[in-house]
């Protein structure tokens, strides 16, 4: 049968016409307006490099190495990627195995995922509840209070030093269902004559997780690390929802630095410049999961 490249073309038109407009068109107006103060999202007046420079020199709540540890949304960023990627994988494949031996598996799949159903603002709400500081409000205070005689409420959300563990801890408890049903499916694809042989060899159970399953596993942890990576990145909506980057812009974050700047400061130029240097920390990640999945289809 004899291709038709015009007809390939025609069914695959509507999608690349949808693609310009919404990612290419947008990427490259944002590239252009990062070179000017964008004033009333227009491409003028001209500044060159000028909002960079700022970024990572003039801007405190952006980059700031003056302070030990370093502070500003750049570095905030780097501590989410630290706590949140290995914490979140972590907690995820152990109750994907533990879940797999046991004949509830489904019950406890669907807990864990329970929170991936609801919205992130209505989770950022909930978890506001949970860290307020009135005992009978807050859930995690008043827990400490009942098993921690002379415990003092905290204001976990209040405080610089404690600020971004707290939301660290939230993204963790929404984040981990996903990754329990990924590597839940992939932890069910493995041959099982892999994980017999090993048995009769004399591995335990130990021994069988961290030289065979884990290995075996490798490609799709890699995976969704990268995306929970990704997620980081670009995340905003749970730091504007709980702490709106407070206490003293402690936990802005790229994502949320992005949208202050460009909306709440007034600052479209500053804001699509915070965004080409989001996109460029994205992009290697995002073009690793591609050639990643190229590589499994071949």
């Amino acid at each position: 049968m004899k291709k038709n490249p015009v007809l390939g073309w025609a069914f695959a038109l509507p999608a690349v016409i949808l693609l310009i407009l919404f990612l290419i068109y947008p990427t490259l107006r944002t590239i252009q307006l990062s070179f000017t103060q964008g004033i009333a999202f227009r491409p003028e007046p001209y500044v060159g490099l000028d909002n960079y420079i700022t970024l990572f020199t003039r801007d405190p709540f952006f980059f700031n190495l003056r302070n030990f540890p370093p502070t500003g949304a750049f570095f905030t960023t780097i501590l989410w990627l630290i706590l949140f990627v290995p914490i979140v994988i972590g907690l995820g494949l152990m109750i994907a195995v533990m879940a797999n031996a046991v004949r509830y598996e489904v019950a406890i799949k669907t807990i864990v995922f329970l929170p991936m159903a609801i919205s992130f603002t209505a989770a950022g709400i909930i978890w506001r509840f949970v860290y307020s500081p009135d005992p009978n409000t807050g859930l995690l205070n008043a827990f400490l209070m009942a098993v921690i005689p002379g415990f003092q409420p905290v204001p976990w959300l209040g405080r610089v030093d404690l600020v971004n563990f707290a939301l660290i801890a939230a993204a963790i408890w929404l984040y981990t269902g996903f990754c329990v049903v990924i590597l839940s499916a992939a932890l069910k694809s493995l041959p099982s004559e892999v994980m017999e042989a090993a048995r009769v060899d004399g591995a335990n159970s130990w021994q069988l997780f961290w030289r065979v399953t884990v290995p075996m596993l490798w490609p799709t942890i890699v995976v969704v690390s990268t995306t929970m990576i990704i997620n980081v990145l670009k995340a905003f909506d749970l730091v504007y929802i709980m702490t709106n980057g407070g206490p003293r812009n402690a936990s802005r974050i790229i994502g949320f630095a992005m949208y202050h700047e460009t909306f709440q400061n007034g600052r479209p130029g500053y804001g699509s410049a915070i965004a080409v240097v989001m996109l460029i920390l994205v992009l290697p990640f995002v073009y690793f999961n591609i050639r990643r999945f190229r590589v499994e289809r071949q």
